[in-house]
């Protein structure tokens, strides 16, 4: 073999072992669904509501970190899901992390700012590393004359504030989905149907006298642009389930947003079976914006056994979307195929935008 043909060879040879070591094969860009339990991952939205531990343990089992957010809203007292929390983090104090809340029950009490304040400073005390405004606000809350409370009242800002001065991340739960305000029949997704034939009280189609659809998101959006220092993350796609494109708009616009997937995971779907590529470059795109969460709930009385089985399912269904290319069906018979986003988009869903959007994330997981 003459030195041409040999140097040939030999740089021929090499070319698969330097390709890997940079990481550029196909195996190293992408994970498995059999990856599952092996890679780190944070589950930024559930809601525990007993003292029962088999979610806990589940998510153990996992690899999930969560997120425990109180909702003013929920059946328990604030101060009672509060208190289930704390013993959540005293049995599992590297898994669970605490999302604080407010009450707005006595709105026209002078005192009320200074109140809501002294409670977040009591539960950032007790280890809340973010706060949860919920759709009470702007669906609910009235004053004392009969007119809607909405996000951006100025009574709201002291509060804000508070929580920015602390460095502290703001959930944000404004508004619904668009399928609120409409029949159940024309509702796209069954999660919508189920959810507010069960709770017609939120169902604004049988309330056009309340706030509108896009009442809602201005008053939310106005808040945002008010406090551009604090770090907030809309949930549920910050309730602009039904076109990526306005979701890209705020996220354009508001640098200090970020969205979650909790409870939209069917709306997603179904836009990748509409369109695969759309979905699939706004993920690769707004990488460093999206957090992984689900809105599961353990409540009290339920089987410990099939909470686990739930949350189980549930988990490994969204991994399946997120890092395969398989063909798959939700539960509205839709057929849909699997994202397969590349590694690094997986590893900011999964945990690194938790890390970097609600930072108390970090600090506890490394105590």
């Amino acid at each position: 073999m003459n030195t041409y043909l040999f140097r040939l060879f030999f740089v021929a040879s090499l070319a698969p072992i330097i390709i890997c070591a940079q990481g550029g094969s196909s195996q190293n860009k992408y994970y498995s669904i059999n990856d599952f339990q092996s890679v780190k991952k944070y589950d930024i939205h559930i809601h525990i509501e007993t003292e029962d531990s088999n979610f806990l343990k589940q998510a153990e089992k996992d690899n999930f970190h969560l997120l425990n957010i109180n909702v003013a809203g929920l059946p328990s007292s604030i101060e009672q899901q509060q208190k289930l929390t704390l013993t959540a983090i005293k049995k599992f104090p590297a898994l669970v992390h605490y999302a604080t809340t407010f009450d707005v029950k006595n709105w026209d009490d002078p005192k009320w700012e200074a109140a809501a304040i002294e409670y977040l400073r009591a539960s950032f005390d007790s280890g809340a590393i973010a706060v949860k405004v919920w759709k009470n606000i702007g669906m609910e809350l009235k004053d004392s004359s009969g007119r809607f409370i909405m996000i951006d009242n100025p009574r709201f800002d002291s509060v804000l504030n508070f929580i920015s001065k602390h460095k502290i991340t703001l959930l944000s739960h404004q508004g619904e989905p668009k399928n609120c305000w409409l029949p159940l029949d024309k509702m796209t997704v069954s999660r919508g149907k189920k959810y507010f034939s069960k709770h017609p009280q939120y169902h604004m189609y049988l309330h056009p006298e309340y706030p509108s659809y896009d009442d809602q998101i201005n008053a939310r959006d106005q808040m945002i642009a008010k406090h551009p220092d604090l770090k907030i993350v809309c949930l549920h796609l910050g309730s602009l389930e039904w076109d990526l494109d306005e979701i890209a708009k705020r996220l354009d616009r508001f640098p200090n947003m970020a969205i979650d997937v909790a409870a939209r995971m069917e709306d997603l779907q179904r836009t990748a079976a509409l369109n695969w590529k759309k979905i699939r470059d706004f993920f690769i795109k707004y990488q460093d914006r999206i957090l992984y969460g689900t809105d599961l709930t353990a409540n009290p009385g339920n089987d410990g056994f099939k909470i686990r089985e739930r949350a189980h399912q549930k988990w490994v269904d969204d991994w399946k979307f997120f890092v395969s290319n398989e063909k798959l069906t939700n539960n509205d018979g839709i057929d849909f195929k699997g994202l397969k986003l590349p590694r690094q988009v997986i590893n900011k869903l999964y945990a690194g935008n938790a890390r970097k959007w609600i930072p108390g994330v970090g600090r506890i997981e490394n105590q």
